[in-house]
């Protein structure tokens, strides 16, 4: 199954794609956000050209795992995705991705100037990782 993860910000929308076999998460693009810009209509769009089949979107839920005002406002994009969308749309917890993404970035050697603007792909990746890991997880379980 493929799945579009969606690490959303204020600025940039962080992509990132499986396989086809849903093991493996790959950072895709990062996309700008232009005022004016309908976000649920371009991760739509990226949804059909890779043909995913479900979408997994970040929520920014506190550190102890309760809906502060940006999960809140989160829920109110993913229920906006889930009217239009054609294909499933899921959440995952998010806590610690984009520093998790930075550290790893840093300790793969990139400099601070080839890591910015790249966090947000790799923390999407690292969203659909985790959502990816407990869908099987729970599959392994229902055997």
């Amino acid at each position: 199954m493929r799945a579009l993860g969606v690490d959303m910000g204020e600025r940039r929308i962080g992509l990132a794609v499986s396989d086809p076999s849903g093991l493996i998460a790959s950072p895709l693009e990062v996309i700008t956000r232009e005022e004016g810009d309908d976000p649920v209509a371009t991760i739509l769009r990226r949804a059909e050209e890779l043909a995913a089949e479900v979408i997994v979107v970040g929520m920014p839920v506190d550190l102890r795992g309760e809906m502060g005002p940006a999960a809140e406002r989160m829920s109110e994009f993913v229920e906006r995705l889930r009217e239009r969308s054609p294909v499933p749309v899921e959440t995952c917890d998010e806590r610690l991705t984009s520093a998790a993404a930075a550290r790893a970035m840093q300790e793969a050697g990139l400099t601070e100037r080839d890591r910015r603007g790249q966090v947000d792909k790799v923390a999407a990746a690292l969203i659909l990782r985790t959502w990816l890991d407990r869908r099987r997880a729970g599959a392994d379980r229902d055997e």
